[in-house]
């Protein structure tokens, strides 16, 4: 006789999972693939997610940690995180044909550093030591001209030489929380610090998160789709613990532990900005071969944000 399957409600969050940075991103892989053929080598995984880059990989994309392992003749992608211009600048001096894929709202970090140098400012960094972004943000200042802030604490305790012309920036996939109160410090100890007009924490980031808080209220435990050097998934994480729900980072199904979810009657699913939607289906069908699944439609932002393609391949 059959047994009857537990019922297990899920709230999946909305918006979730691609943004559109990633989503540009791949299609300039794909698009570069297309138009010059196999293989396409790319610095660094284009996004952080497995098998975004396994399935890239298939395709005939070659992931490479620096560009000294990139051969003469062949197109190289700069992954969607930014990259100093000293690796461009070696790709132009090698005659190498690049595609660059940082995100636009990367980008425009990189843009606002430049002008706080040009003015003289010594800028304070809020971001993760060692996350690609910081590097290549860090990578488009003279040495010296930059100084990391990872938390409240570095905010209380760092001491520039001029207090009085400094200007601070964030990395975009930050806790909007945390970064809230690290910007709240520096404020405080400096208030004639220079900051940018608008959020640098980017839409998706931000609304990834502000969709956990509204339904990890609801639930009883959530799973965050997204890989452990994903820094906006681990936020979700984090996000949702902060409001007591215990949560998982999970890169697939696979990874899910049922011991988690004994004692759950709603679950909370949501994936990170660089995780696809074909993970969020396979979570569920996981589910649904272990519980009797209802999905709970969940309204959220509707984004709308769509970035514009590298001219060389907006024809291809």
């Amino acid at each position: 006789m059959a047994t009857s399957k537990k019922p297990l409600t899920l709230l999946i969050a909305a918006p979730r999972g691609f943004c559109a940075g990633v989503d540009r991103a791949i299609n300039i892989v794909e698009l570069a693939l297309e138009r010059y053929g196999a293989p396409v080598f790319v610095r660094h995984e284009i996004v952080h997610n497995k098998y975004v880059v396994d399935s890239l990989k298939a395709k005939g994309a070659v992931f490479v940690k620096e560009l000294d392992e990139v051969p003469d003749g062949v197109p190289v992608v700069f992954s969607a995180h930014g990259v100093p211009k000293a690796v461009p600048a070696k790709a132009e001096e090698r005659g190498l044909s690049y595609l660059d894929a940082t995100c636009p709202l990367v980008s425009k970090v990189h843009r606002q550093a430049e002008r706080h140098i040009e003015h003289g400012r010594h800028i304070l960094f809020i971001g993760h030591a060692g996350h690609p972004e910081v590097i290549g943000t860090f990578g488009q200042v003279p040495e010296g001209n930059m100084t990391l802030i990872e938390t409240a604490e570095d905010a209380e305790a760092i001491a520039p030489a001029n207090a009085e012309n400094l200007a601070f920036l964030t990395q975009t996939t930050l806790s909007v929380d945390d970064t809230a109160g690290i910007i709240s410090v520096l404020k405080r100890r400096f208030p004639t610090i220079t900051g940018p007009k608008g959020e640098d924490i980017c839409y998706a980031t931000s609304n990834r998160q502000a969709a956990v808080k509204e339904i990890a209220r609801r639930c009883d435990a959530m799973l965050v789709i997204g890989a452990p050097n994903s820094s906006n998934s681990v936020r979700l994480v984090e996000v949702a613990e902060r409001e007591g729900t215990p949560a998982w980072l999970v890169g697939r199904a696979e990874d899910i532990d049922l011991a988690w979810l004994d004692g759950a009657s709603t679950l909370g699913i949501t994936a990170g900005a660089s995780a696809p939607e074909v993970l969020v289906r396979e979570v569920v069908d996981f589910l649904g071969k272990h519980f009797d699944v209802h999905e709970e439609p969940v309204e959220g932002v509707e984004e709308r944000m769509v970035f514009k393609l590298p001219r060389s391949l907006e024809a291809a």
